[in-house]
């Protein structure tokens, strides 16, 4: 069930909560690309989203960022910063746009609030807001029309539905995101897209859902592709940037982006 992959990354990220993310809020103020702030009308409602540009001469690919189960962090913004640098298009909706005190966001929550709001979002409206998400960047002058989709943790796991829900994406890169049962069922059939796996080697409850996924999609005839970082621990994208990272967590780190950059070029 979605509630599966939702209450292991809970479980997991218990002991390490998010810390303050000052370093990532620099490298966001130092950033010469343009970034902007727009509002994607979902149905009745409107996705707070984040949009950085690469500085290219050619239209772009784009990449919808879906964030962890903290929310919409500095990180996740550096993290569309970093894909724009790289040459991507990057979008990174705040999925709790609207589910806040007086119709906030992930800013207006405090604490575990901000989990508790997560794990209470509706499966289709997640669809129907990265639906949204995705059919905005594709239509941008600057966008070549190709999308694909990318998720931490909590979002890895929607990445991984997302690809079940969306035959247009051209790819969907799973960061630590666990499929769910329902999904392995009924979704993988409807995978359009190659789905790649980035997994930390000390990641035990997350990797146990490897083989089983594995599995559903080699029966499906689908393209995944897992590849397992020993030694780096759960949330090692971000974990991995910290200033104070952890020798594994920084080597997953640089060798997962490379991966995923160089994956990125052939879409």
């Amino acid at each position: 069930m979605i509630r599966l992959f939702e209450c292991l990354c809970v479980t997991v990220l218990a002991a390490g909560p998010a810390v303050a993310q000052d370093w990532a809020k620099a490298r966001l103020e130092k950033s010469p690309r343009h970034g902007e702030w727009v509002k994607v009308k979902s149905g009745d409602r409107e996705v707070q989203s984040f949009v950085v540009y690469p500085e290219v001469k050619d239209k772009a690919t784009a990449v919808v960022v879906i964030h962890e189960i903290f929310g919409l962090t500095d990180w996740v913004r550096s993290v569309a910063d970093q894909l724009a640098e790289a040459g991507y298009i990057a979008i990174a909706p705040d999925l709790l746009s609207g589910s806040g005190p007086k119709g906030g966001g992930t800013d207006s929550f405090q604490g575990e609030e901000v989990r508790k709001a997560i794990m209470s979002l509706k499966p289709d409206q997640v669809t129907a807001d990265l639906n949204a998400c995705a059919d905005y960047v594709s239509k941008l002058p600057a966008c070549n029309g190709k999308v694909c989709v990318a998720g931490f943790c909590w979002g890895g796991g929607q990445a991984f539905r997302f690809a079940t829900n969306n035959k247009s994406i051209k790819a969907a890169f799973v960061f630590y995101g666990a499929m769910s049962d329902k999904d392995q069922e009924a979704g993988v059939p409807k995978i359009a897209a190659p789905v790649y796996g980035f997994y930390g080697g000390n990641d035990a409850r997350i990797n146990a859902t490897i083989p089983k996924t594995t599995e559903a999609m080699k029966a499906a005839g689908k393209a995944y592709e897992p590849v397992t970082y020993e030694g780096a621990g759960h949330g090692f994208m971000r974990a991995g940037e910290d200033p104070k990272a952890m020798p594994a967590n920084k080597k997953a780190r640089d060798e997962a982006w490379k991966r995923w950059t160089d994956l990125l070029k052939k879409v």
